[in-house]
């Protein structure tokens, strides 16, 4: 078995950024409604933008979950379509990647 310890470091430093992240982005969201109307509108469309990128932080975080979870099951690194190795590049600059590049 490999040892993907490496991974699992860099997978579990990933997840505890993508939970501060979003926590910050939660934290937008509280601000009290500003009384100019022009300010509203602004600040209606930075709620837009922060829902986005709070919606990407929860996409990501699911997947390097799931990742870590790949590597408690002894899944880790193997393609789920193809089910040959993925290659320690790809981990490297995708460490939650599911598939080869072939196949990816």
């Amino acid at each position: 078995m490999t040892d993907f310890s490496a991974y699992q470091q860099q997978l579990l430093a990933m997840e505890r950024e993508l939970i501060e992240r979003r926590s910050r982005l939660d934290q937008h969201g509280r601000a009290g409604v500003p009384a100019d109307f022009e300010e509203q509108a602004s600040e209606r469309e930075n709620d837009e933008v922060v829902e986005s990128l709070s919606e990407q932080a929860t996409a990501e975080l699911a997947q390097v979950k799931a990742a870590l979870t790949r590597i408690e099951l002894g899944s880790y690194g193997t393609c789920v379509r193809c089910g040959e190795a993925i290659a320690a590049a790809r981990l490297q600059a995708v460490p939650y990647a599911t598939a080869c590049t072939s196949c990816g």
